[in-house]
């Protein structure tokens, strides 16, 4: 650069000539204008420090950021996991709670219904009996086509006749339960005249048992099959209020005599919503037990009565020898179900006690044992149908 040919008194002189310059503004308000200046260009510069350094620490601050980030969702899955598990848990144990619930309400069921101990028997047998009476109550069903015998055992500690406990625990049915028809306490007062051993039934005057022939028919069909289940009483006498006889719906009635009719032919009843059956006689009765083992293979559709002898348990043959029945099955024999197989042979034991046998033997069994019962042994009938449990 060349060098300035003028010298520092010339240019002193030289603006001392230049027009003078004067600033009227107060220096308060140059002071703030250059402040102004100043403010501006920080606020400029601040947003780019920050963001600046804001990326620093993002950078710096991340790994550990995701590291963390990692650790919660990994931790929220655990946790997601275990509460998964422990809500399985509970159901499962819920679930095995309202199983045993279930099964506990199925035994208390079958224990209130009078189930035996052995599954699949419905009857009462002598070695059930111990120091009880056996009480046998003939309820109607729901449609009043069928009187279906009842059995109980109750105990006897202080020694009462049997009509005693008769009347004490007709009570205590519960047939609505059972399927049947609300039919007990009966109408009428029964007590025992023993120097005739007659029964004497006493009913008020406003009886229900005139009120068509159908309930006329039960009330006295009930009263036979009771007295002549539960004694050996041949005759019943009427009254009413006291006074001779008894005014039914066709008929004004004093005497009836029981005619102990047997040779009936056991088939299945099923009450509404039940898959076991009571085991009742049918209508008619049979001249032998041929005839009868044959009808326990019809349906008998007027009185909503099933077979009770199942095709694949067909019997080939039967033999009477004294107070023994010998039955021999088919080659072709088998067990489908073996419930109902035990109820068959229930049936069959029932229908051999209508005929006066008192046991049964089996040739040609298609297994050792049907439920409780073995094939390979004489068996005793039962000493009464369809055991139900009652409480007083």
């Amino acid at each position: 650069m060349r060098k300035s040919e003028w010298s520092d008194k010339e240019l002193i002189d030289l603006l001392k000539q230049m027009p003078k310059i004067q600033d009227y503004r107060h220096p308060r308000d140059i002071y703030q204008n250059l402040s102004r200046k100043k403010r501006k260009t920080v606020s400029w510069l601040l947003p780019g420090i920050a963001a600046a350094a804001a990326l620093f620490l993002f950078f710096i601050l991340a790994p550990k950021f995701m590291d963390t980030n990692h650790y919660s969702i990994n931790n929220a899955k655990q946790e997601s996991t275990k509460e998964a598990k422990i809500a399985k848990d509970n159901s499962d144990a819920g679930g095995m709670a309202n199983q045993e619930s279930q099964t506990g309400q199925i035994s208390t069921l079958k224990k209130a219904e009078g189930q035996n101990d052995h599954v699949g028997k419905t009857a009462v047998y002598d070695d059930e009996i111990k120091d009880g009476v056996v009480l046998t109550y003939w309820i109607p069903d729901n449609q009043a086509l069928n009187l279906v015998p009842v059995s109980t055992i109750v105990k006897n500690t202080e020694g009462k006749d049997w009509l005693t406990l008769y009347n004490e625990h007709m009570a205590n049915l519960n047939e609505s339960e059972w399927g049947l028809s609300e039919f007990y306490p009966l109408q009428a007062t029964l007590h025992y005249d023993n120097a005739n051993e007659t029964v004497i039934v006493d009913v008020p005057s406003d009886h229900p048992y005139r009120q068509g022939s159908a309930t006329e028919q039960i009330f006295l069909g009930a009263l036979k099959n009771d007295i002549s289940s539960n004694s050996s009483v041949k005759t019943i006498e009427f009254t009413t209020n006291g006074e001779p006889g008894i005014e039914l719906s066709n008929d004004f009635l004093e005497k009836l005599t029981i005619t102990d009719v047997k040779k009936h032919a056991y088939l299945f009843y099923y009450p509404n919503g039940s898959d076991v059956p009571f085991l009742v006689p049918t209508p008619e009765s049979y001249k032998d037990i041929k005839a009868a083992i044959d009808a326990m293979k019809s349906v008998v559709e007027e009185y909503q009565l099933q077979r009770s002898l199942l095709p694949n348990l067909a019997i080939q043959d039967v033999t009477a020898n004294d107070n023994t029945l010998a039955i021999t099955f088919a080659k072709d024999a088998s067990l489908e179900d073996e419930r109902l197989a035990v109820w068959s042979m229930e049936a069959i034991l029932l229908t051999a006690k209508e005929f006066g046998f008192e046991k049964v033997v089996v040739s040609n069994p298609p297994a050792a044992n049907i439920g409780p019962f073995d094939l390979t042994k004489e068996i005793k009938v039962p000493a009464a149908p369809n055991l139900r449990t009652i409480e007083k």
